[in-house]
């Protein structure tokens, strides 16, 4: 058949595990963002809106919520019979080949039939964990007019930071010359997005050497530096706008507050880039006689009786009367109950907090989480989906909740700053 011009391979199968128990039972493109959304809605859109039709979804940690969340690609308009978007899962062939990814590019080479069947001029690789708006037909417009092997989308960040990135140095024509991955000491800040155009001839070659050279070949750490080595054309794409990786608890939250701004950064509202998600229909959302809402996202089929101020709520959440719910994430279907204060918090989808609680950062003083300083340190208190919290008890900042809670798991009804709680049910944070 026809080839197309060009096709996407959407990586969606990290674990996330910076995000701690909010990816314990989902990969990372598939936790809650922005109240209706998930993340990999985002560069879903972005391809549908960009014209791309064609799009596999390579999945791998975790991927049930995220394959019934893709599904057949309706909401996308990605239920083709020619393209559309396919779950590419990990497989063994005919040859007993195959095997779990290994690294991004390796999980690219492990499907490159599927690229085969649709023989495009141009593969787009993109990550599903980032938060932008991007329109990739601009890229592709550029990386053609450089006649380039590979385009790779970059950002401008500050210097001191642009050790955490692969980065770009290039002529003053974007011609990429050298590419370095988390440099100790950068000598320029054009950081990759870990978006990639490739010509696809190129690509084939690269990945076909590069698997038989490295266990788990990657783009960054591999691919790049050897189309570089092989003295392909590289150019680098400046991007400008809204780009964000909520890879961590804090960026995560501080993401999803930036929504809720009066003239907020990333904006969800444009109709001439729409994000679309899988949603089923919800009733509308309903304030009691007494409640009070501020600054806040609300989605469909809430219900609030209480207080609610800068904070996001996800489809189906009650916050009961009296109930005061702060600068904090509510996921669907989750519940506060009557006089409970929810501070600086994420709650996972369908928890439970019950009656007079006092959760987050109006409790106690700031300490890093015991068990894990690295991820749980910015005065954020997070519960586990499905988790239950007992009237009356008091739990403090960097805390950490997962699973159905009693009474006697607390210490005379008290969670101090910076501890946490694990039912069996759920192992590890």
């Amino acid at each position: 058949m026809r080839g197309k011009e060009m096709i996407a391979m959407l990586l969606a199968g990290g674990q996330g595990s910076r995000l701690g128990i909010l990816t314990n039972t989902k990969a990372k493109p598939a936790v809650s963002y922005g109240g209706k959304f998930r993340m990999i809605d985002f560069p879903l859109s972005n391809c549908i809106n960009s014209g791309i039709d064609t799009v596999g979804v390579l999945t791998q940690y975790q991927p049930l919520l995220l394959n019934r969340h893709i599904s057949n690609g309706v909401p996308w308009d990605l239920d083709r019979n020619n393209g559309g978007v396919t779950i590419l899962q990990p497989h063994q062939k005919n040859d007993n080949t195959g095997d779990w990814y290994s690294g991004s590019a390796n999980a690219v080479y492990q499907n490159m039939s599927y690229i085969e069947e649709y023989n495009p001029e141009h593969v787009l690789v993109l990550g599903g964990d980032h938060i932008y708006k991007m329109d990739y037909s601009l890229m592709l417009d550029f990386h053609k007019k450089n006649n380039a092997d590979a385009t790779i989308a970059v950002l401008e960040v500050p210097l001191e930071e642009a050790g955490r990135y692969g980065i770009m140095n290039t002529h003053d024509d974007g011609k990429v010359y050298e590419f370095a991955e988390k440099p100790k000491n950068p000598v320029s800040n054009l950081a990759s997005m870990g978006i990639y155009i490739f010509t696809w001839k190129r690509l084939r070659e690269a990945l076909t050497k590069c698997d038989r050279m490295f266990e788990d070949s990657d783009f960054g750490k591999h691919i790049i530096p050897f189309l570089i080595n092989e003295g392909r054309t590289l150019y680098a794409y400046k991007f400008n706008d809204y780009w964000k990786d909520v890879g961590t608890i804090d960026s995560y939250w501080e993401s999803n507050m930036e929504l809720i701004k009066t003239v907020p950064d990333f904006n969800l509202y444009e109709d001439f880039w729409r994000i679309y998600t899988s949603a089923t229909h919800q009733p509308p959302q309903y304030t009691g006689e007494n409640s009070d809402v501020r600054a806040s996202f609300l989605s469909e089929g809430c219900e609030v009786y209480g207080t609610v101020v800068n904070s996001i709520l996800g489809h189906g959440v009650i916050i009961k009367e009296g109930a005061r719910v702060a600068d904090s994430i509510i996921m669907e279907y989750c519940v506060v109950g009557e006089n409970s204060t929810v501070d600086r918090c994420i709650l996972d989808e369908r928890c439970v907090i019950g009656k007079n609680v006092r959760l987050g950062a109006a409790v106690g003083e700031d300490a890093v989480n015991e068990l894990k300083p690295d991820i749980y340190n910015t005065g954020i208190t997070v519960v586990g989906e499905f988790s239950i919290l007992p009237d009356g008890v008091s739990v403090g900042r960097n805390c950490v909740i997962d699973g159905v809670t009693i009474e006697a798991d607390y210490d005379s009804l008290e969670l101090p700053s910076g501890k946490s709680i694990i039912k069996e049910r759920q192992a590890g944070i």
